[in-house]
């Protein structure tokens, strides 16, 4: 059977998007039915399970704190983007970009600036 390889830019992607679902209400939705069914149909409420689904939803409820975060700071730093008249505009849709590219593209605006 021939092995298809999924490109590399393809994964970034999927993990990219996948981190803002995480990010979403319906995250916590999910999380919800998965610790009631976890606790009705598993192993109810021994420690381990209890640990578990603890670490989880704190685990959601950080990537919400810092996903508000993050977006806050691109909404401030995209206004300053629009006023400045000197400032490269193509950065306002970085954050469209996979991390990877987000670091190149940090690191040429470094050396362009020395």
């Amino acid at each position: 059977m021939p092995v298809t390889h999924v490109p590399v830019t393809h994964v970034r992607g999927w993990l990219t998007q996948f981190g803002v679902a995480t990010a979403r209400p319906a995250a916590f939705i999910l999380y919800l039915i998965y610790a009631i069914c976890w606790i009705v149909l598993g192993n109810g409420l021994e420690w381990h399970s209890m640990a578990t689904l603890a670490t989880w939803g704190m685990t959601l409820l950080i990537q919400r704190a810092e996903h508000r975060d993050t977006q806050a700071l691109h909404a401030k730093l995209d206004e300053l983007l629009k006023v400045h008249s000197s400032a490269n505009h193509s950065l306002m849709t970085i954050d469209d970009r996979d991390a990877e590219e987000v670091e190149h593209e940090r690191e040429h605006v470094q050396h362009a600036r020395n």
